[in-house]
């Protein structure tokens, strides 16, 4: 016998992540390599000056 599957409105909740945490992701990331970005010129005009 088999198993009886969800379908319906749950189950594609359940397979796609809400916008608001694509959005949130998408924030974090951007945000991320901009402090990476600004800590690497940090250390490159740091390094020019000794």
């Amino acid at each position: 016998m088999t198993e009886p599957t969800e379908s319906g409105p749950r189950r594609d909740m359940d397979d796609k992540l809400p916008r608001a945490l694509w959005v949130r992701l998408i924030i974090y990331v951007a945000v991320g390599h901009l402090f990476a970005a600004f800590v690497y010129l940090l250390f490159t005009l740091g390094a020019q000056n000794q």
